[in-house]
């Protein structure tokens, strides 16, 4: 029913707006996948989320969720902690703790040891990219590239989106894949994108390290 009134709605802007009829079925999937994305995640972020309040930082939300133990680990052994507890806005794309335990190629416990910290930080900084990019400005942003985007992280790499039915992809440039699976956690100082695998930094996912 919703996808009914949204595409009523839908027809009647593009018709006002005289959209050349080409691009009426672009335009019009993607308005219907934004609209659709929205409710299906506005559910989930409600439902999941409900505890992490918009007052607390990035750092307390995942020390107060209880699923994000693994990463609030990592957060503190790259000297991670008081960034992301006091400075931003920083989009992080947090892995769960069962999200980490998929892990193959990658030993985190050797990882979390003090002489790999600079693998560490790539980890993870692999996972924030700087500013406020909420699921809307993701799904625009595939909209705009034709199914596909990319963002920068704060490690300097890239991080690939693209939608697997209604959920929302991001993958590593060697093909690792990640879904969003609750999204649009606000909080003081960014947003929290829940993940349901790690994705890596292009060092840490062609070499065996540490």
């Amino acid at each position: 029913m919703l996808y009914i009134v949204g595409e009523i709605y839908l027809s009647s802007i593009l018709l006002k707006l005289q959209v050349p009829e080409p691009m009426k079925s672009y335009v019009s999937l993607c308005a219907l996948l934004f609209f659709a994305i929205s409710i299906n995640y506005g559910q989930t972020s409600y439902k999941e989320n409900s505890f992490l309040q918009k007052e607390s930082s990035i750092v307390e939300s995942t020390a107060d969720s209880g699923h994000y133990s693994t990463l609030l680990a990592v957060v503190k052994a790259a000297n991670l902690d008081k960034i992301l507890n006091e400075d931003g806005p920083f989009t992080i794309f947090a892995p769960s703790d069962m999200a980490f335990k998929k892990l193959s190629k990658v030993n985190l416990k050797e990882l979390l040891l003090p002489e790999n910290k600079k693998e560490l930080f790539s980890l993870l900084t692999y996972h924030i990219v700087a500013g406020n990019i909420t699921a809307s400005k993701i799904l625009k942003a595939l909209c705009n590239g034709n199914g596909k985007a990319s963002f920068t992280t704060v490690q300097g790499e890239k991080i690939y989106a693209s939608m697997d039915g209604l959920d929302i992809v991001l993958a590593d440039k060697s093909g690792n894949k990640a879904k969003i699976t609750s999204a649009d956690s606000n909080q003081c100082n960014g947003i929290i994108h829940e993940i349901d695998s790690v994705i890596l930094p292009n060092a840490l996912a062609t070499e065996n390290l540490p």
